[in-house]
């Protein structure tokens, strides 16, 4: 009995060292992404003197009219309407072409279907940044300018590549039994895809969605070249309100981030469990 109990010390300790590795390097990493955004939501509550000698800092003095005076003008809600336009527009389309073009690359035979996935995948290699001018030109001939979808569009197709290898990725490790008896009960590739593969895909929709979101929510050099009217103004753009000339005012510049980073932490939150499932799904086989 004694032997047998002391036979897994050795496993015992050897998982406790790895719990403690692992609680340290995720303490690491948590510090690293909370202590920024900590320091930002406390830098809005401080003058812009005691901004430049105590930057990390508790406030002195709380300046609560920081975020007062951003929650009470209308820019920011107008912003914040503008930012959720673009992003539900981009969430709704990329979901729509990324699942359906996903679906008829993993399940569907039909020749050059491996060539079109990898012509999808190449633009993961371009950034939106090395097509400006020739998506700039597209947008005004078609008459997008200062308009939500003349930022949308840009950005899901950018946003394609991602969300079709995830999509494709979590289509595949469904089982094949299931659209077997779907065939067999008469079902097409409209009908498999509707009404088997949407409800079972709702950890990735998540996952994709947010993705989605949030690239739309922090895109600042699409608007920027495609807005010339203010009052489509997303978000990103509302820092230029702060920053005159020859000065900044680096306290609201934090506090007008803090409250605009404040939606897609919350979204993140809600929709957390449905994300790690999503882009863990297939990764480990029983």
């Amino acid at each position: 009995m004694s032997s047998a109990s002391a036979a897994p010390a050795p496993e015992r300790a050897v998982s406790l060292v790895y719990r403690l590795y692992s609680y340290a390097a995720l303490l690491l990493v948590g510090g690293i992404v909370f202590f920024p955004l900590l320091a930002a939501s406390m830098g809005g509550f401080k003058s812009l003197g005691e901004l430049r000698t105590n930057p990390f800092g508790l406030p002195q003095a709380w300046e609560w009219q920081n975020y007062w005076q951003i929650l009470s003008g209308s820019d920011y809600w107008r912003m914040l309407a503008n930012s959720l336009a673009i992003g539900l527009i981009t969430v709704f389309t990329t979901l729509v072409l990324g699942s359906m073009t996903a679906f008829a690359l993993a399940h569907a035979r039909f020749f050059g279907r491996d060539m079109l996935l990898n012509y999808f995948l190449l633009g993961l290699m371009f950034p939106a940044a090395t097509a400006i001018i020739p998506l700039f030109l597209r947008i005004r001939d078609l008459g997008l300018l200062d308009s939500y979808f003349g930022v949308a569009l840009p950005q899901v197709a950018f946003g394609l590549p991602m969300s079709i290898l995830l999509f494709r990725k979590f289509f595949r490790d469904i089982p094949k039994e299931i659209y077997e008896a779907a065939t067999m009960d008469g079902a097409g590739y409209a009908r498999a895809f509707f009404v088997i593969t949407l409800p079972l895909s709702r950890p990735i929709l998540a996952t994709v969605a947010i993705i989605s979101f949030v690239g739309s929510w922090n895109s600042y050099l699409l608007p920027l070249i495609m807005f010339n009217d203010g009052s489509k103004f997303p978000w990103p753009l509302g820092i230029m309100n702060f920053v005159s000339d020859h000065s900044a005012d680096w306290q609201k510049i934090l506090a007008f981030l803090t409250l605009t980073i404040l939606p897609t932490v919350i979204a993140f939150a809600i929709a957390q469990k449905h994300i790690v499932s999503g882009l863990t799904a297939g990764a480990v086989k029983g």
